[in-house]
Order: C-alpha cells, then structure tokens, then sequence
C-alpha cells in the first residue's frame, strides 16, 4: 500500500536520511551509520519512503542501495506554493524593520 509524500515526510529520521540521499545512492548500512538507531529500523524508514516513491532501492551483490527520487516532491512544492507570499510579506516587513533601525 503506497504512502503519501506527506506521511513519509512527518517523520524526522525519514526527512534525514532523504538528506543522506541527495548526493547519490548509497548502501543500507552506511545510512544506517548516520543515525543512533538499528539497521531494522532504519531498513523500515526506508520501507516507508519507498511506498512513497521517494527512494528506490537497488540490489548490488549482498547489498542494498537507495536512490533520491525527488519527483514526487513536487506535490509538497505544489501544495506549499500559495504559503510564499505569506513568507515574502513576512520578509519585506522585517527588511522594513531592520532598515528603520539601521538608516
């Protein structure tokens, strides 16, 4: 049963090892030394982002390799979109402060 980006992302440990990701593939148990926790629960995280379709795993010999597949951030981008005007008027606003007290 796949899991949507939004769940898989709520998750801390699941958003690092996505981190871990963006700089190519790499092996179950190297993630796995990025974090205070055991391979099984590791190997679930991963479970989970690849319901997700946010990894994709692939098998070299006895090991496993993860893969980034960022396609489908692009709802999260798509859902937080409307949300940047509010940053940008929060931006300016405190550009507006910031210049009043620095002239």
């Amino acid at each position: 049963m796949p899991t949507d980006v939004f769940s898989a992302l709520a998750n801390p440990v699941r958003r690092k090892l996505l981190d871990c990701l963006r700089d190519g593939p790499r092996a179950v148990n190297d993630l796995a030394g990025e974090f205070e926790l055991s391979r099984p629960a590791i190997s679930e995280h991963l479970q989970v982002l690849r319901q997700a379709r946010l990894v994709r795993e692939e098998p070299r010999g006895r090991q496993r390799y993860y893969h980034l597949e960022a396609d489908p951030l692009a709802e999260v981008r798509q859902w937080l979109h409307p949300f940047e005007h509010y940053w940008r008027a929060r931006l300016h606003a405190l550009r507006d402060v910031l210049d009043e007290e620095n002239p």
